[in-house]
């Protein structure tokens, strides 16, 4: 729920999505600090709770919301209130799922339910406030996507097909804002060790701890880097595997390890 805390203007409102656990709940603690007022969403309250009073002990004023970033209008009357409290300076939409396969072909309710967290969950969580920012030309909008973008991988069709909908939609979008003053980037990371990856049964290349990367989100978002992709050494190798022929990678494939359902 949000804080009763008073209409007090502090230098900056920031409102992450996913912040109850990993890159969300490290990005939390990076932020916070005296004069700085988090808005802060997460589907687990106990967790999200523990990181909210982490974030309060640094000095932040924390208000948080336990929900589900499918729900639209849930969404926009949460991101109206926390915007109407104290403008929000910057969002960032990190919620996301992930969900593999083996070897099997994925089934339309897995499909789905990834789509409609991490396509629909961002649109809801960027676009009630997107009118506002606009209209004050003023704000940052940064889209979680992922080094999973670049390319189709056997084993998680729907999650690199939606991260890739929203980088897409990320880099479009920023030129438009761009003419109203409002900055939009897209963030691409790596394997970052989350309880997302902590399922995967293979070797994760150029693994980061979720306090590393949100270093490097941070400085990303305050040079206004249109795309933050990192580790670039694994940067590098998708996007040479996405300037692959097609029946080339199909080989490939055969020895790619696969996300397991």
């Amino acid at each position: 729920m949000l804080s009763p805390e008073s209409r007090m203007h502090f230098s900056r409102h920031i409102l992450i999505t996913g912040a109850s656990s990993g890159i969300g709940a490290a990005l939390a603690l990076l932020y916070a600090g005296p004069e700085v007022r988090l808005s802060l969403h997460g589907r687990d309250e106990k967790r999200l709770m523990d990181i909210a009073l982490q974030a309060t002990g640094k000095g932040a004023v924390v208000a948080t919301k336990t929900g589900d970033v499918t729900d639209g209008a849930a969404m926009a009357t949460w991101v109206e209130a926390c915007d109407h409290i104290q403008p929000i300076d910057l969002i960032i939409a990190n919620a996301g799922i992930s969900a593999g396969t083996g070897r099997r072909v994925e089934s339309p309710e897995q499909s789905r339910a990834v789509f409609e967290v991490n396509v629909y969950g961002v649109l809801n969580t960027i676009q009630p406030a997107l009118p506002i920012m606009l209209q004050r030309r003023a704000g940052q909008v940064a889209i979680m996507s992922s080094l999973a973008s670049f390319r189709g991988f056997p084993g998680a069709a729907a999650y690199c097909a939606s991260k890739a909908a929203v980088r897409i939609y990320g880099e479009a979008l920023r030129r438009e804002c761009a003419n109203h003053g409002v900055k939009v980037n897209v963030i691409c990371p790596g394997f970052i060790r989350t309880p997302m990856t902590a399922v995967n049964r293979f070797h994760m290349p150029f693994l980061m701890k979720p306090e590393q990367a949100a270093k490097v989100i941070q400085h990303g978002l305050e040079g206004n880097q249109p795309r933050i992709a990192f580790p670039w050494p694994l940067y590098i190798m998708v996007r040479l595997l996405a300037a692959m022929p097609q029946r080339l990678l199909d080989i490939l494939a055969a020895f790619f390890p696969q996300k397991g359902g």
